[in-house]
């Protein structure tokens, strides 16, 4: 797209060089007196200018509507990046927050278990002082 602009953009200023070139040439060659070819020369050059001007302004006007198209896809982009980032995090939350929950749960599991394990462990100390106690009275 770039090159065909540049093509376009070559393709214009040639034809405008060569019509002013051109224009110049055939004044100068023309049989007219000095006065006339003066004004003719300045009415060449009036014409450049103004031809000159209105290609300015075409292409401010497409470089501003590039601009604005550059800046709407832009921001585009970014709302549907910001969408994808919030999703994202959103899923990262969710997946912390069942690893918590389970974590949660194992960790009450293994309280439980030591707790039976550590009643069971009391049973049999206090088993054991019980029938070293009778052992030794006996």
């Amino acid at each position: 797209m770039a090159d065909d602009n540049g093509l376009g953009k070559g393709l214009i200023v040639g034809f405008l060089t060569g019509s002013i070139v051109g224009s110049v040439i055939a004044l100068l060659y023309a049989p007219k007196s000095g006065k006339e070819l003066r004004g003719d020369i300045r009415e060449k050059s009036d014409e450049f200018f103004k031809e000159t001007e209105e290609y300015l302004e075409h292409a401010k006007e497409k470089a501003n509507k590039l601009i604005n198209d550059g800046k709407n896809k832009s921001e585009k982009l970014i709302t549907e990046a910001k969408e994808k980032v919030d999703a994202l995090l959103e899923e990262a939350e969710e997946i912390l927050e069942n690893a918590k929950k389970k974590t949660g749960e194992y960790v009450e599991e293994g309280k439980k278990s030591l707790e039976k394990k550590g009643d069971k462990l009391k049973s049999a100390v206090k088993a054991g002082l019980d029938t070293y106690k009778s052992e030794k009275d006996a």
